[in-house]
């Protein structure tokens, strides 16, 4: 699940755990960059739940992150 906090900014929940979050890039002049999603905390490679392979992934869109999820849900917080 995608749990939205602010504009630009989603948790990462698996399983109802805390994971990572989802982050939209932005440049210094305010065009969209893509989105990226990131692993809470160094974890080794072993210890990494599907499907993150390394700490940081990058996306352009959000609803590629949820798809690379798995089909995660995209909710808002509450």
């Amino acid at each position: 699940m995608l749990r939205r906090l602010a504009a630009g900014s989603y948790d990462i929940l698996l399983n109802g755990t805390l994971i990572g979050g989802a982050v939209r890039n932005i440049s210094a002049g305010g065009d969209l960059r893509g989105w990226r999603g990131e692993l809470r905390g160094d974890r080794p490679p072993e210890q990494r739940p599907l499907p993150f392979t390394k700490v940081e992934h990058r996306f352009g869109t959000l609803e590629a992150i949820a798809a690379w999820l798995g089909g995660a849900e995209i909710t808002d917080n509450g």
